[in-house]
């Protein structure tokens, strides 16, 4: 499988939420990059990066187009994240939020101003040959072997076995979690697969965006707080909450531009009264992310906190994590 165009880059495997395996001697480690999913073809020494959902996004991180030297020659498709790092070298997803929506004249200062780094941890194709049939411990020593890094490409440590000091690792470094990925485990393209568990040190949710509160105060006449809903197994949007923490001055101006008006709301089944009672609806088409305590008996989450929009997820995307 040479690089192919940016409608043919294969959509990324996909972890399900879980614990760790029991025995994990069968199983390799990785640690979760809290950033946008993104896989790259790389073809006569050109690059393409395709998001989660299939969609070309190479106009908007410039700065990971200048190739490490390992790719120089090579004709490849790899797997991996963009993650905009802050001054500790700590994803942080919230500074992202400003590149993942730019697209016009104003992305190479930005991409001079802050930078982002792409992690590869995946090698799907090489030189015309398709890997994503063999193992993901061969992929990974063939990656290794290629060592695609340099410039703003990173390649991202794995550990064979060890995972509870691996997810230990990652709590003290300040990280989402881990991945563990079983060691036989072929690369099932567009699936969200048991082969791949994902262990988390902090709890998040996606959420869709199904209408909004007016705020007081300092935000009097914009966005007090997101009303949030999850869809059920049905595909019904069930109402989970509301959300008034998180939000940056920009983010509640750019929620304001991608917030479609409706008359009723998108919620299925009854609402609280105090909740309909100002509440402006919107159309269920913009998928977010926060970070919460706990689900409650309810099935609402417990003290959730804006983490930013997910462009990268449409609403039928959007499960809940338990």
């Amino acid at each position: 499988m040479a690089a192919p165009e940016p409608a043919g880059l294969p959509l990324p495997m996909l972890a399900v939420p879980g614990e760790l395996p029991a025995d994990d001697g069968g199983w390799g480690f990785e640690f979760k990059w809290d950033g946008v999913r993104a896989v790259a073809g790389v073809c006569d020494g050109r690059l393409t990066l395709s998001s989660r959902k299939g969609s070309d996004i190479t106009v908007r991180y410039p700065e990971v187009g200048r190739l490490p030297d390992a790719l120089a020659a090579r004709d490849a498709v790899v797997d991996g994240e963009v993650v905009l790092m802050d001054a500790r070298g700590r994803p942080d997803f919230g500074a992202l939020q400003n590149r993942m929506h730019r697209t016009g004249p104003e992305v190479p200062r930005l991409a001079a101003a802050a930078p982002v780094s792409y992690l590869v941890f995946d090698l799907l194709a090489l030189d015309g040959v398709d890997l994503r049939g063999r193992p993901y411990a061969e992929r990974r020593e063939l990656l290794d072997e290629l060592a695609p890094a340099g410039g703003r490409w990173v390649l991202t440590p794995w550990f064979a076995g060890s995972g509870a000091e691996v997810l230990a690792a990652s709590e003290e470094n300040g990280l989402e979690g881990i991945v563990a990925k079983r060691l036989r485990s072929p690369y099932r393209e567009g699936v969200r697969s048991p082969d791949w568990r994902k262990a988390k040190n902090f709890l998040t949710q996606s959420v869709v965006v199904g209408g909004w509160r007016p705020g007081q105060g300092r935000r009097a006449g914009t966005i007090g707080s997101l009303l949030v809903g999850v869809p059920d197994g049905d595909g019904r949007l069930v109402y989970v909450g509301h959300v008034g923490t998180g939000f940056g001055d920009q983010d509640l101006h750019d929620l304001q531009r991608l917030l479609t008006p409706r008359r009723t709301p998108p919620f299925d089944g009854a609402l609280p009264r105090e909740v309909t009672r100002d509440a402006q609806w919107v159309e269920p088409d913009l998928v977010g992310e926060v970070a919460y305590a706990v689900w409650t008996a309810e099935g609402r989450l417990r003290h959730p906190v804006w983490r930013g929009v997910r462009d990268d997820l449409e609403p039928d995307d959007v499960v809940r994590e338990s």
